[in-house]
């Protein structure tokens, strides 16, 4: 996957999120962690649509988070409407990635990407899990 190449026609699930002024640093430009920020608020809706309710620990199929992986493209500031695509682009037994693509509403090329990598988790056994079939039904990989 080039990441020079992702665009907003890449994703089937997107959620808005608009800027705050306090969302920017010193620099006058969205502060890095904030994009953070906006990447979980969409992940757990995206989690949500797939049958994922991360904020229920007495299910038996979670997931927690084990690592991230982030590239800022460009600079953003306020005021300014987000939208955040997200899709699952790697699956192994026990992970898979969902991998991440927040666009300024009036363009279609990414200020930030991520991919984070999400462990398919019980919390009541504290054991990690196989990968569920509702994450295996909602994995669209990038074409090389």
């Amino acid at each position: 996957m080039q990441l020079n190449k992702i665009k907003k026609t890449d994703f089937n699930f997107f959620k808005k999120i608009n800027s705050q002024w306090g969302d920017m640093d010193g620099l006058r430009h969205i502060n890095h962690t904030v994009y953070l920020k906006y990447f979980e608020t969409s992940r757990i809706e995206y989690c949500a649509t797939l049958g994922i309710d991360i904020n229920r620990w007495d299910t038996d199929e979670s997931i927690i988070l084990a690592s991230m992986k982030v590239d800022y493209h460009r600079q953003s500031s306020y005021p300014n409407e987000y939208d955040i695509g997200c899709r699952i682009t790697r699956l192994g037994n026990k992970s898979f990635d969902i991998f991440n693509a927040l666009f300024e509403t009036s363009h279609d090329d990414p200020v930030v990407t991520a991919t984070f990598t999400a462990v398919c988790f019980n919390y009541h056994s504290q054991k990690t899990i196989p990968v569920p079939s509702l994450v295996k039904n909602a994995y669209q990989p990038f074409e090389e």
